[in-house]
Formats: structure tokens, sequence, C-alpha cells
């Protein structure tokens, strides 16, 4: 689990899906919202089996060892790419979709799947960079959980008996940037591929895609 950026608590939640999670230590995540949503389930379940988060890097190192106690991550390393070689696959938790490529390329580089947080890239110049990796047979991936979500699968189901769309919305908080690819990832699911265009119209605090 590499990479934690301010406002972005995902190394602590996503560490905590895989390995399970100490409440205590939890309980001082500076994001609350982690431990409400965690505490829906049962304690015991939450976790992946047979799989593990072993390393720990963060942009400040300060934050390493509160994650590490929150999601049970026995190993911290003070750069990155210390992990080459130790560990199956590497999560680069930071949501800045201008600092991906710089972040992915010594562990794509290395031969190891790598998964992005979202977005992906957000200037032509690193998209590009990530087709001419995905051309060359690298592995990551990069993207949104929303189509997996019960309300939208829920919504699917139904949609044959709709009639035509004519008119569809999905809203997203935050900046347009970090979480766009959210409501994107609610709509792309149900209409498919074909779109031809696209306008943007902003005012300060909202953006209208």
């Amino acid at each position: 689990m590499l990479g934690m950026i301010e406002g972005n608590g995902h190394p602590y939640s996503w560490a905590a899906i895989i390995n399970g999670y100490d409440p205590a230590k939890m309980a001082v995540c500076p994001y609350p919202g982690i431990l409400r949503y965690l505490s829906e389930h049962p304690l015991a379940t939450v976790r992946i089996p047979e799989a593990e988060v072993t390393h720990i890097w963060t942009d400040d190192p300060a934050d390493a060892p509160r994650v590490a106690g929150a999601a049970k991550i026995p190993h911290m390393v003070s750069r990155p790419e210390e992990v080459i070689g130790r560990v199956d696959a590497v999560l680069i938790a930071t949501d800045d979709g201008n600092d991906h490529v710089q972040r992915a390329r010594p562990f794509i580089e290395a031969g190891l799947p790598v998964f992005v947080d979202k977005p992906l890239a957000i200037n032509l110049t690193d998209l590009r960079q990530f087709i001419q990796w995905h051309d060359a047979g690298k592995l990551f991936l990069s993207t949104s959980g929303m189509r997996y979500a019960p309300e939208i699968i829920r919504f699917q189901k139904q949609n044959q008996n709709l009639g035509e769309l004519r008119w569809v919305t999905s809203v997203t908080s935050k900046t347009w940037e970090r979480y766009g690819i959210h409501a994107l990832e609610a709509i792309y699911p149900t209409l498919g591929p074909g779109f031809i265009s696209v306008r943007t119209e902003y005012q300060p605090g909202r953006w209208i895609v």
C-alpha cells in the first residue's frame, strides 16, 4: 500500500478491507467515515482471506505507523521501491491524476501488477504513457467500484422496463478531477459505449459535464 495524500484515507480503508482492522486504533483515523462503514459489518468478516497488505509507505512518514497499526500492516518502508521483490502486487493509493505515472513507473517496469487509485490520469501525456504500457502488455488497473453498488445493479436489471432513456443524471461529491469517474461509472455500465461528444460547463464550486 503505497502513497497517502491530504484528503484521501484509502490506505486506511483499503488495507482494512483486505487485512481486517483494530477498532481502537481505527477510531483515531482522521477520516471517521471509514470506521462508520467498516463497522456496518461484523468485525470478523472484514478481510479478504488469502490476501494481505504486508508493506506500507506514506508520503508523510508520520502517517505510516498510524495506518499500519489500524490496518494490521506488519512492515513499513522508507522508500516505495523497497517493496520490489517482496510483494506480489502494488496498490497506489493516491487520487491525484497528475502524478500516477511517476508513482507507478518503477513497479510497472519491474513487472509487478499495479492497482492505481482513480483517476488514472487527468492529462494527455500521462494517459498516453499508460496506453503505451497497456499496449506493451503491462498489468495495471484503475477503476471505480460504482458499477458494483447494489443500487446500480438493481437499476441495470430494471433498465429494459424503462423505455427510451432521454435524460440521465449522475451526481458526485468533491472535485470533478478526483470523483468524476464515480459519476461516469454509474452511467457507463448502463448505457455502454457510443458517446460522440462531451461538453463541460463550469461555475465556481460546480461542474456540469
